[in-house]
């Protein structure tokens, strides 16, 4: 059976057409939205991050408040910036957010997209070593973090503490067990999905990727897919990885669907450049009628190859229209798939 979530951007407008106008309303909203999620039967509420635009960015409150709101849903990120993060400050919310939830945290974390500023992992105190890129500073951060939730000490302990401390090196805390074999890398090349699966972290391929082959965005990200799974195999991994890719998918059935997104069904991948040097495919997006959006999914290799689908939804929409969006998926398409 397939795992099926939503991934929202958490945008927010002071639109009157918007119906998250603050950010307080898109945070509460995404709140409301996992609930509403997990009555329904999804099975991931996941939130993308963005730093210094009116989205959603430091995900940690966001995800332990969905945690303790929620009992079974998975929750998490897709994608954190390593670039800006501090590895040790993260594990301790990372710990945190995942023991309020239960062991539910899926943390999807990458190098990165396109940003609002030049730099901006500037601002928050990071400058790339000598010889180093921007990219690799982002993944070395993440080999820092995927060391320290292992949960081996490594710190000296003082030998005055203010508490009285475990024999031995200390660890961050707190830990939460199981919590490094719930990583994710969002990769958007062959050789980034790779390098993840040498790490022994799950895979998370978006809507867009490098355009290293030219053939249509779906065959490129199943094999992107299977480049993982090859790296996962000869790395000796013992566990079964997980692989998730997103989709822009609506199934039209009534009205405001059709108003909404009726014009959206001809779409297209689309290729263009995300930097001066990278040229990227953007997946389409899928809306037609439940019986003819089975047709076209059926044929999308990269959905048949993962076993967890994010849906993208329209936050901006506000959580009714937008637990509509995931009903009607999980009720007129998922079934005829075999997805449930």
């Amino acid at each position: 059976m397939k795992k099926i979530g939503f991934l929202s951007f958490g945008h927010w407008t002071p639109s009157p057409q918007s119906q998250t106008r603050s950010a307080g309303d898109t945070l509460l909203q995404s709140i409301d939205l996992a609930v509403a999620a997990e009555q329904l039967g999804a099975d991931g509420a996941y939130f993308r991050v963005h730093h210094f635009a009116r989205q959603l960015a430091s995900p940690f409150p966001l995800l332990a408040a969905v945690g303790a709101k929620t009992s079974r849903i998975e929750t998490g990120t897709a994608v954190i910036d390593m670039r800006y993060e501090n590895p040790f400050y993260m594990a301790e919310d990372a710990g945190a957010a995942d023991l309020i939830a239960g062991g539910r945290l899926q943390l999807g974390i990458s190098r990165g997209s396109p940003e609002q500023v030049i730099d901006g992992w500037r601002h928050f105190g990071y400058t790339p070593m000598e010889g180093e890129s921007d990219a690799d500073m982002g993944r070395r951060h993440t080999e820092v973090l995927l060391d320290l939730l292992r949960g081996e000490g490594f710190a000296q302990p003082n030998p005055r503490p203010m508490f009285p401390n475990p024999p031995g090196l200390l660890r961050l805390e707190p830990y939460s067990e199981g919590l490094r074999e719930r990583i994710w890398w969002g990769a958007g090349s062959n050789a980034t999905a790779v390098w993840a699966a040498k790490l022994g972290m799950n895979l998370q391929s978006s809507t867009l990727k490098d355009d290293e082959s030219g053939l249509p965005f779906h065959v490129q990200q199943a094999d992107q897919i299977r480049a993982y799974r090859e790296a996962w195999k000869e790395a000796g991994h013992t566990r079964e990885p997980r692989v998730s890719v997103s989709r822009s998918i609506f199934a039209l059935v009534n009205d405001l669907d059709r108003a909404y997104f009726g014009s959206s069904g001809k779409d297209s991948d689309k290729v263009g450049f995300i930097d001066e040097k990278t040229r990227a495919i953007f997946g389409r997006s899928y809306a037609a009628e439940p019986d003819v959006l089975i047709e076209e999914l059926v044929k999308d290799e990269a959905i048949a190859a993962a076993d967890t689908l994010l849906l993208t939804v329209p936050n901006q929409l506000g959580v009714d229209y937008n637990a509509h969006v995931i009903e009607s998926i999980l009720t007129h398409v998922a079934p005829a798939l075999g997805w449930r």
